[in-house]
């Protein structure tokens, strides 16, 4: 049995029995207590089988950045911690109780630190508005753990994870509905700007992502699957920023910043996690 079998049958175990001591995905409404204590169990499963950048200064200025956001929103006070995946893949997530996750690809690609900012002010939206637990709640026996793992990266592009993703019971995280991601992305745009940053990177990561898709679609393929993303969410984030902020409100927010560059090279001179083999290879 491959390293990759063993390790998706024990997230498969561990997900599964997760949920049937908690009870929680059963319940039709989740306290807040329950659902720190449902991201922390799922969180601690996703981190033991994720490849996680684990270089301290990336790790801290992430989390000093997504503090910054964080907690100038109705939920500060939810213990928020930040994550970097080792995955040369686009894409970003989620997990109830203030547990985000960002694919190193994502951070690479960005310009300026408003872009990735807003990427974790739209993440960030999901956690304040509880859409991520309504999603956890309509699967009680799903494999979340192991989901949430296909869904960041590559992993279950393997034959091996792939079989044990059927047996996982479905896909948990589907796509987030369109109202879904509009109210991520209003809020995003409202916790950036209060945290003194543009929320033109919001719409501007956007682009970088369409246009992406145009030239280089498997890259960005993960991110799609999750996020439905087109040219009217652009136009809806820019039409929002331009009511509910003038210019000259607009002009003195950071864009980006020395400390971003640093990081972001840093973060492009670390080793890389190795892949795993895609079907068919």
């Amino acid at each position: 049995m491959t390293r990759l079998v063993r390790q998706s049958a024990r997230l498969a175990t561990a997900a599964v029995a997760g949920a049937a001591v908690t009870g929680l995905a059963a319940c039709a409404s989740v306290s807040q207590e329950q659902e720190v204590q449902m991201g922390a169990q799922y969180a601690q499963q996703i981190n033991a089988q994720l490849p996680l950048v684990r270089d301290p200064e990336s790790n801290r200025y992430i989390n000093v950045l997504g503090d910054s956001i964080a907690r100038v929103t109705s939920r500060a006070d939810l213990d928020w911690q930040f994550y970097i995946v080792d995955s040369p893949e686009v894409n970003a997530f989620a997990v109830p109780g203030g547990f985000i996750y960002m694919n190193r690809g994502l951070i690479e690609r960005a310009r300026t630190m408003s872009e990735v900012a807003g990427v974790l002010g739209h993440e960030i939206g999901h956690v304040t508005r509880r859409h991520s637990i309504k999603q956890m709640t309509k699967q009680q026996n799903a494999n979340i753990g192991l989901t949430l793992a296909c869904t960041l990266t590559s992993v279950c592009n393997s034959q091996a994870a792939g079989a044990a993703i059927q047996l996982g019971g479905g896909a948990l995280f589907a796509k987030f509905s369109r109202q879904d991601e509009a109210e991520a992305d209003a809020e995003g745009v409202r916790y950036v700007t209060r945290a003194g940053i543009d929320p033109r990177g919001i719409p501007s990561m956007f682009r970088i992502l369409l246009n992406e898709r145009e030239q280089r679609p498997s890259s960005v393929s993960s991110w799609f699957a999750t996020h439905p993303l087109e040219e009217s969410r652009i136009t809806a984030t820019e039409a929002q920023i331009g009511r509910e902020f003038q210019p000259a409100v607009l002009t003195s927010l950071a864009r980006d910043t020395r400390n971003f560059q640093t990081f972001q090279a840093r973060l492009r001179s670390l080793p890389r996690a190795a892949q795993p083999a895609r079907q068919g290879e």
